[in-house]
């Protein structure tokens, strides 16, 4: 029998973004229909468990119907069997004023005691079995938002009978110079030494799937982002345990749940004309889901005249989020004077130029030939002005 899994993670319902300004309400909601989403993929996959690995909240201070809406999603999935477990993170922790001690989503969800179908893990409930699905999963999590110890120091799932073993902690894996002084940290040989199947992660916002030693495990990310840079967000996960002939498995599949798009767009300097057909080029592209990075390059006419900020305002109300940035160069002074052929400057122009002639007599000779010819000696000419600006005053002999 095969165990199928939708984990998530980090959607931080009610966040403030206030960065955003006036979207914030806007975003706050694209966040609660990715969560919507992610319950609508666990109904059609037809999955047996539903994990979330913490942060399902921004923070524990929230209205009560924020409570309510995720509630009322909980008993979608209960009522097609879905055994929900949750996780509190570090901006959901569970100290005193956890709003998990706060609320019984259970009853919320109006799902009867004793069903196992709602489960929020804690410190004094550290595990929970599911005898149906031969499958028991642990939730490592600590009171304070700061862990006093790795969440795996001695644990170790060996002793479990069930067939399926399966982990959820929240917080950070080791990587010695960076996430050392995370709130919650641990290590790849711990997650080896486990015993577990899978290990369902949360807090890095950007889904990624490993394996230390036989343990898969894996960050579901965020199914919304948080910020606009979190361009690995927008994810869910669909695990499936299996056994078959003795041989165990376990498959992770990534799937969207997100609205969010990321873009990076290059626009031609030479091409634009002026600030006006700039904004009309970048403006086919507009998707209010859409974060946006826009890139001006090559050789900038000395007659074009652009203001990014200006740039920026004209778009933003047609995207999610936008950036413009200019790294064109302008074109250097005409002269007739070459650098000598004995320098870096002048063996690279008389090179370049002898390739832009033969392109040229090949263009006007050979008129199947004509429009590449022609293509490759442009770009050329604008690889040799962008070469001269990077080397220019360069007067090393060879």
């Amino acid at each position: 029998m095969a165990v199928r899994i939708v984990h998530t993670a980090d959607v931080h319902l009610g966040a403030r973004h206030t960065d955003l300004g006036e979207r914030a309400a806007a975003q706050r909601e694209r966040q609660f229909a990715a969560f919507v989403a992610t319950v609508d993929l666990a109904i059609e996959a037809q999955a047996d468990l539903f994990l979330v690995a913490g942060d399902l909240f921004d923070s524990n201070s929230q209205p009560r119907r924020s409570v309510e809406r995720v509630a009322e999603q909980l008993a979608r999935l209960a009522g097609r069997r879905i055994r929900s477990v949750l996780l509190p993170g570090t901006h959901d922790v569970y100290d005193r004023a956890s709003i998990y001690r706060a609320y019984d989503f259970a009853e919320l969800a109006k799902i009867p005691a004793g069903a196992g179908l709602v489960t929020v893990l804690t410190p004094e409930r550290p595990e929970v079995h599911f005898p149906e699905l031969d499958t028991v999963v642990f939730g490592r999590v600590f009171a304070t938002k700061r862990a006093p110890t790795s969440p795996l120091a001695g644990f170790s799932a060996a002793a479990a009978t069930e067939t399926w073993k399966v982990g959820m902690i929240h917080g950070s894996l080791l990587i010695p110079g960076r996430t050392d002084g995370d709130e919650v940290v641990f290590s790849t040989a711990e997650v080896a030494a486990s015993g577990l199947d899978y290990l369902a992660l949360g807090h890095w916002h950007s889904a990624q799937v490993a394996t230390a030693g036989a343990v898969r495990y894996a960050y579901a990310g965020a199914p919304e982002p948080v910020a606009v840079d979190q361009d690995r967000s927008g994810k869910a996960l669909l695990v499936t345990l299996a056994l078959m002939d003795g041989k165990r498995s376990v498959t992770v599949e990534e799937r969207t749940v997100g609205r969010t798009r990321f873009l990076r767009h290059e626009v031609d300097a030479a091409t634009i004309g002026s600030q006006p057909a700039l904004i009309a080029a970048v403006s086919a592209f507009a998707d209010p889901d859409v974060v946006a990075e826009v890139r001006i390059v090559g050789i900038r006419p000395d007659d074009l005249d652009v203001d990014l900020d200006e740039v920026t305002r004209a778009l933003a109300p047609s995207f999610l989020s936008i950036r413009v940035r200019d790294r064109s160069v302008t074109p250097l002074p005409a002269t007739d004077e070459l650098p000598g052929p004995d320098t870096i400057l002048g063996s690279l122009v008389r090179d370049v130029e002898a390739r832009i002639a033969d392109a040229e007599a090949d263009a006007e000779e050979d008129a199947e030939a004509d429009t590449a010819r022609a293509a490759e000696a442009a770009e050329l000419r604008d690889a040799l002005a962008i070469a001269r600006h990077l080397l220019v005053g360069t007067e090393v002999t060879l």
